[in-house]
Protein backbone atom coordinates (compact mmCIF):
# COMPACT_ATOMS: atom_id res chain seq x y z
CA UNK A 1 0.00 0.00 0.00
CA UNK A 2 2.69 2.07 1.23
CA UNK A 3 4.50 1.74 -2.57
CA UNK A 4 1.31 2.50 -4.37
CA UNK A 5 1.44 5.74 -2.65
CA UNK A 6 5.02 6.96 -3.40
CA UNK A 7 4.28 5.40 -7.23
CA UNK A 8 1.49 8.12 -7.31
CA UNK A 9 3.70 10.92 -5.94
CA UNK A 10 6.18 10.24 -8.19
CA UNK A 11 3.96 10.25 -10.89
CA UNK A 12 2.76 13.38 -9.97
CA UNK A 13 5.80 15.18 -9.71
CA UNK A 14 6.64 13.86 -13.30
CA UNK A 15 3.40 15.22 -14.84
CA UNK A 16 3.77 18.65 -12.99
CA UNK A 17 7.61 18.64 -14.54
CA UNK A 18 6.42 17.64 -18.08
CA UNK A 19 3.76 20.18 -17.99
CA UNK A 20 5.80 22.94 -16.82
CA UNK A 21 8.15 21.80 -19.52
CA UNK A 22 5.53 22.53 -21.89
CA UNK A 23 4.69 26.36 -21.08
CA UNK A 24 7.06 29.02 -22.28
CA UNK A 25 6.71 32.70 -21.40
CA UNK A 26 9.74 33.41 -23.80
CA UNK A 27 8.86 36.35 -25.99
CA UNK A 28 11.61 35.16 -27.95
CA UNK A 29 9.05 32.09 -28.98
CA UNK A 30 6.81 34.59 -30.79
CA UNK A 31 7.67 35.00 -34.31
CA UNK A 32 7.30 38.59 -35.03
CA UNK A 33 6.55 39.78 -38.44
CA UNK A 34 9.32 39.15 -41.48
CA UNK A 35 11.86 41.98 -41.54
CA UNK A 36 11.97 44.13 -45.14
CA UNK A 37 14.13 43.08 -47.57
CA UNK A 38 17.79 44.66 -47.27
CA UNK A 39 17.69 48.57 -47.65
CA UNK A 40 13.98 48.45 -47.53
CA UNK A 41 12.08 50.96 -45.48
CA UNK A 42 9.36 49.49 -42.85
CA UNK A 43 5.69 50.75 -43.89
CA UNK A 44 2.28 50.64 -41.95
CA UNK A 45 0.69 48.28 -44.66
CA UNK A 46 3.56 45.53 -44.86
CA UNK A 47 4.72 45.45 -41.71
CA UNK A 48 3.22 47.43 -39.40
CA UNK A 49 -1.07 47.01 -39.59
CA UNK A 50 -0.67 43.22 -39.13
CA UNK A 51 0.96 44.31 -35.44
CA UNK A 52 -1.58 46.51 -34.64
CA UNK A 53 -4.15 44.31 -35.89
CA UNK A 54 -3.49 41.32 -33.56
CA UNK A 55 -2.66 43.64 -30.84
CA UNK A 56 -4.69 46.76 -30.22
CA UNK A 57 -7.87 46.09 -32.20
CA UNK A 58 -9.71 44.37 -29.41
CA UNK A 59 -9.61 48.20 -27.47
CA UNK A 60 -8.46 50.72 -30.10
CA UNK A 61 -11.50 50.02 -32.45
CA UNK A 62 -14.24 52.33 -33.22
CA UNK A 63 -15.36 53.83 -31.47
CA UNK A 64 -12.55 52.46 -28.84
CA UNK A 65 -13.48 50.27 -25.69
CA UNK A 66 -12.52 49.00 -22.58
CA UNK A 67 -11.34 52.52 -21.37
CA UNK A 68 -8.76 52.43 -24.74
CA UNK A 69 -8.90 56.73 -25.57
CA UNK A 70 -8.52 56.31 -29.04
CA UNK A 71 -9.14 54.28 -32.02
CA UNK A 72 -6.22 52.72 -33.90
CA UNK A 73 -8.50 51.23 -37.25
CA UNK A 74 -7.04 53.55 -40.02
CA UNK A 75 -3.49 54.58 -40.55
CA UNK A 76 -4.02 58.21 -39.80
CA UNK A 77 -5.16 56.82 -36.25
CA UNK A 78 -1.53 54.98 -36.06
CA UNK A 79 0.91 57.31 -37.40
CA UNK A 80 -0.92 60.21 -35.67
CA UNK A 81 -0.49 58.22 -32.29
CA UNK A 82 2.92 56.41 -33.78
CA UNK A 83 4.60 57.78 -30.77
CA UNK A 84 2.47 57.13 -27.82
CA UNK A 85 1.81 53.36 -29.53
CA UNK A 86 6.05 53.00 -29.11
CA UNK A 87 6.40 54.39 -25.78
CA UNK A 88 3.21 51.99 -24.62
CA UNK A 89 4.38 49.03 -25.96
CA UNK A 90 7.81 49.69 -24.53
CA UNK A 91 6.97 50.07 -21.25
CA UNK A 92 7.62 46.42 -19.28
CA UNK A 93 4.23 44.44 -18.54
CA UNK A 94 2.93 46.07 -15.02
CA UNK A 95 4.11 49.68 -15.58
CA UNK A 96 1.46 52.10 -15.59
CA UNK A 97 -0.01 52.59 -19.48
CA UNK A 98 2.09 49.40 -20.16
CA UNK A 99 0.20 47.74 -23.69
CA UNK A 100 -0.74 45.78 -24.54
CA UNK A 101 -2.52 44.46 -21.83
CA UNK A 102 -2.12 40.89 -22.88
CA UNK A 103 1.43 40.88 -22.07
CA UNK A 104 4.61 42.65 -23.86
CA UNK A 105 5.46 42.65 -27.64
CA UNK A 106 8.68 40.63 -28.02
CA UNK A 107 11.58 43.24 -28.62
CA UNK A 108 12.11 43.08 -31.95
CA UNK A 109 8.11 43.85 -32.93
CA UNK A 110 8.76 46.82 -31.01
CA UNK A 111 11.82 47.52 -32.98
CA UNK A 112 9.93 47.26 -35.98
CA UNK A 113 7.52 50.52 -34.48
CA UNK A 114 10.18 52.33 -33.33
CA UNK A 115 12.08 51.77 -36.81
CA UNK A 116 8.68 52.37 -39.07
CA UNK A 117 9.18 55.99 -37.18
CA UNK A 118 12.55 56.62 -38.08
CA UNK A 119 11.62 55.43 -41.71
CA UNK A 120 9.28 58.07 -41.74
CA UNK A 121 5.63 56.50 -40.82
CA UNK A 122 4.97 55.63 -44.50
CA UNK A 123 2.15 54.11 -45.37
Amino acid sequence: MKSISNINKVLVVIIVIIGYSCSSDNEDDIAPPPPPPMGEKLTYTANIKSIIDSNCIGCHANPPVNGAPFPLITFQNVSGQASAILNAVSKQTGESAAMPPSGRLPQATIDDIGQWIKDGLLE
